[in-house]
């Protein structure tokens, strides 16, 4: 029969638990073994899924990645690609980000902070060696709760769609009341022909018309 004290310490272990979090954390990938792959033994250096299981992550959290260049550090939201162990079939890439990428020297030391922005799972991997390591252990899922929320660091919106400039406008053309542009084409009422340039390479159309019309009217 449960005690009194056993009662009281299973209460304080539920609120305990299901008391909110009162700031965001930084969680070190592996902890003191970082984000490493040994390619003599072919196996990661920890067991990433272990560790994932063990924290506890909030939006607004970074995981901190201390590892080098010979790994990769894929974070994505598309369980297909984790699965795969390789970007090479998520054509967009919205859903997948790489981090610590360019390096082109074996073994450089390298720290990747990695925010936590998009609530539910999200899966890291690396991709190095065409997927080995991942398919090896380099890899893991974590599910992140909403915690305090982004902090606004986090939250920007985003900027506003880009517009040109409006380029310089030529100023209005005023014609006199009476005159008549020199631009001004014939009227589809008459068969008179000005000297315009315009009109003369129009002139021989419109006298055929003028030449049919006349025709049929003396018919």
């Amino acid at each position: 029969m449960p005690t009194f004290l056993h009662l009281t310490l299973a209460i304080l272990t539920i609120a305990s638990a299901a008391s909110p979090p009162t700031s965001y954390s930084n969680h070190t990938v592996g902890d003191k073994a970082g984000w490493f792959f040994d390619s003599a033994t072919n196996t990661s250096a920890f067991n990433y899924s272990s560790w994932a299981a063990s924290q506890t992550f909030n939006l607004g959290d970074f995981l901190i990645f201390n590892t080098n260049s010979n790994q990769s550090v894929i974070h994505t939201f598309n369980d297909t690609t984790f699965k795969s162990c390789s970007t090479d079939d998520d054509s967009d890439n919205d859903d997948t980000i790489q981090y610590g990428g360019g390096s082109t020297a074996f073994g450089e030391p390298l720290t990747i902070a990695v925010p936590l922005v998009i609530e539910g799972s999200n899966y890291f991997f690396s991709d190095a060696d065409d997927g080995f390591q991942c398919e090896h252990g380099l890899a893991f899922e974590i599910q992140v709760n909403h915690g305090l929320g982004l902090p606004p660091s986090l939250n920007q919106p985003p900027p506003p769609p880009y517009k040109s400039p409006p380029g310089p406008q030529s100023p209005p053309i005023t014609i006199p009341v009476g005159s008549e542009s020199e631009s001004e084409t014939p009227s589809n009422s008459g068969c008179g022909f000005n000297d315009d340039d315009y009109v003369r390479v129009r002139r021989f159309a419109v006298a055929a018309v003028c030449f049919a019309v006349a025709s049929i009217a003396v018919y």
